[in-house]
């Protein structure tokens, strides 16, 4: 855990000379978690992809109100089969080296993202057959199916672009990535902090005045907040909601939250070296009645930690409204393990090492002892636990996702049996057919009906345990102007400014 202030070292790479410009141009984020990998390919956690907003501008970006707009691809068409997505690219725009940008670049990305064997991207490109450089500013991506989600998965990062020359060393884009965003990067220090700088040839330079960013991993929201209001931080994102009421009073502070699209959730283990318990869908069935999603809003959540019922957010146009959110009944908690076999179930819970995921698995542990199943927590850092997710090495997970535009990213990778993130290893055949019919509809009145369908699949088998809405909230320093959230809750630097 980190002292109230700062480490001295990042204060002693400011001297007393400079303090006062660099308090002008720095911006200092405070963030929940260590960031696992700046290779758009590799990561998985919603810290890089906070980083990334700012070093690797993707072909296409997402408006306040979650429409597509303009990135590095400026326009895009779709040919009448819905199986050729044309697009054009920005003209002028450099990489970090000096390289320029162009369709050749987009191809090499793309292909890489679809054929790196560490790759997390394969499966939300799956639908690609192949892409084409038509000349330096025009691309097509031919797909082996239309593909509903392609422009919600090029807004994020599998649209994000590397330098190619970079690409053939796989150490070195994970090291010292080479992007075309805004901002550059300088430096990584594990668990303690990423720095960037202003990129002076981004084709958008002049709408970003901050000069400098440096994202800080303070995983105790406590220290978070006192770094805030002792100045060494600006802003932080993912406040603590027990801390809601005390920022909204405080006046040098800036409090700004907003309902995102994604879930904090229990991901179980149900491949076969698993706990033979978890395998049987009525104790899956049996933690979902032992918990009390209302209670965690109230206790834990300070009100803004919604419960949830399933993996598409209720602002969408794909949430069913006929899932009832479960409420608690302990007494057929136990008839359904018994049922099972089981008097008793103990098992083990994976989650990230701060202070809300360590409330949160406490009460969980509370709970479900209630209706006898005991729970062994195992607190690591975020991105091990992840890893050790990846590999299978889990009984139970507590982790969120942070949500997509489109329904697909919210499920595909998760439920269906070759799905990247599919780290509980879940596989019915009736979801994947869903799942992978909706990816081809184009209407929404052609898919809901199939997320319908695979919803009430998962609802009842519960692979994934839904337990509440994943909120965004910041706190800002009064001298930061500028910050607008985002439902997908990245941070976008664009206008934002500090004043000393």
């Amino acid at each position: 855990m980190r002292n109230v202030l700062l480490d001295l070292a990042l204060a002693a790479s400011l001297t007393a000379g400079a303090a006062s410009a660099m308090a002008q141009s720095t911006l200092r984020i405070g963030l929940q978690e260590d960031i696992g990998s700046l290779d758009p390919a590799r990561s998985s956690q919603v810290v890089d992809r906070m980083v990334l907003r700012s070093l690797c501008s993707s072909l296409v970006d997402i408006s306040t109100d979650l429409k597509f707009v303009p990135m590095l691809a400026t326009s895009w068409s779709v040919s009448a089969d819905g199986k050729t997505w044309t697009f054009k690219l920005r003209q002028g725009v450099k990489f970090h080296d000096d390289e320029p940008f162009n369709a050749r670049a987009v191809k090499a990305n793309l292909d890489r993202a679809r054929s790196l064997p560490a790759s997390n991207r394969k499966s939300e490109l799956s639908s690609i057959d192949r892409v084409d450089a038509v000349d330096d500013t025009t691309v097509n991506i031919v797909l082996k199916a239309p593909d509903s989600a392609l422009l919600a998965t090029l807004s994020d990062r599998a649209g994000m672009m590397l330098a190619p020359k970079t690409l053939a060393d796989d150490a070195a884009v994970q090291a010292r990535p080479v992007c075309s965003g805004p901002y550059k990067f300088v430096q990584r220090v594990q668990n303690d902090r990423v720095v960037l700088e202003k990129f002076a040839g981004f084709w958008d330079a002049d709408k970003y005045p901050t000069q400098k960013v440096i994202f800080l991993p303070i995983p105790d929201t406590t220290v978070r907040l006192a770094n805030v209001r002792s100045g060494s931080l600006d802003m932080l994102e993912r406040l603590s909601p027990s801390d809601v009421k005390s920022v909204r009073r405080d006046a040098n502070l800036n409090f700004i939250s907003i309902d995102g699209l994604g879930y904090y959730g229990l991901t179980f283990n149900v491949a076969a070296n698993a706990p033979k318990a978890l395998r049987d869908k009525r104790v899956r069935q049996a933690f979902d009645l032992a918990i009390d999603r209302d209670a965690i809003n109230q206790v834990i959540g300070g009100g803004i930690f919604t419960p949830a019922n399933q993996a598409l957010p209720r602002s969408g146009q794909y949430y069913d409204t006929s899932i009832k959110t479960t409420r608690r009944d302990v007494a057929k908690a136990k008839a359904l393990l018994k049922s099972a076999g089981f008097e008793k179930v103990d098992v083990t819970l994976s989650f990230g090492n701060n202070t809300v995921s360590n409330q949160m698995a406490q009460m969980l542990q509370a709970m479900l002892a209630e209706a006898g199943i005991t729970l062994k927590l195992r607190p690591m850092d975020y991105a091990a636990a992840l890893d050790a997710a990846h590999r299978g090495d889990f009984d139970v997970l507590y982790n969120g996702w942070s949500g997509r535009v489109d329904p697909d990213g919210n499920l595909h990778q998760f439920v269906t049996c070759k799905g990247n993130l599919n780290y509980g290893q879940y596989c019915n055949a009736d979801v994947d057919k869903l799942l992978n019919e909706a990816r081809v509809k184009s209407s929404v009145a052609e898919r809901k009906p199939l997320y319908d369908a695979a919803n009430k699949i998962l609802i009842d088998e519960n692979p994934i345990l839904y337990l509440y809405v994943q909120p965004w909230p910041y706190v800002l320093s009064k001298k930061v102007q500028g910050f607008v959230a985002y439902p997908d809750g990245l941070i976008r630097l664009r206008g934002v400014s500090v004043k000393g």
